[in-house]
């Protein structure tokens, strides 16, 4: 259900941009780059949604520790880096912080699913 969510505001927030940027206002430049990161993290939303669940599924499971380390390896160690790397030495400006942001919610729903399949989580003692 949350994957079907997500994709639909993501389909909607990919469609209508422009227009929900331009509910908040500000300048021509300021509502290009909202827009744009706007279609580009809307991408991941869909990658989101699938680490969201089997992220709350380990901490249901009681294996809390399973989500601490995804997110602190795809998030602190995998997607400021690489949102630096691509924004500055890799001349991308905002649209790199952006695309390290969708790049860093599919690294996470990838590495939960391939964590979850192995089954680990299942020895968790609450």
């Amino acid at each position: 259900m949350n994957l079907a969510f997500l994709g639909a505001v993501s389909v909607f927030f990919i469609a209508f941009a422009p227009a929900i940027v331009g509910l908040f206002g500000g300048t021509e430049g300021a509502s290009a780059v909202g827009v744009t990161g706007l279609r580009i993290v809307s991408i991941g939303f869909v990658f989101y949604a699938y680490g969201m669940v089997l992220t709350a599924a380990f901490n249901g499971a009681g294996a809390v520790w399973t989500p601490t380390i995804l997110n602190f390896f795809c998030f602190w160690l995998w997607e400021i880096p690489l949102a630096w790397g691509l924004s500055l030495p890799g001349g991308l400006e905002t649209t790199g912080v952006f695309i390290a942001m969708t790049v860093s919610f599919s690294t996470l729903a990838v590495v939960a699913a391939v964590l979850f399949r192995r089954g680990r989580w299942r020895q968790a003692v609450v």
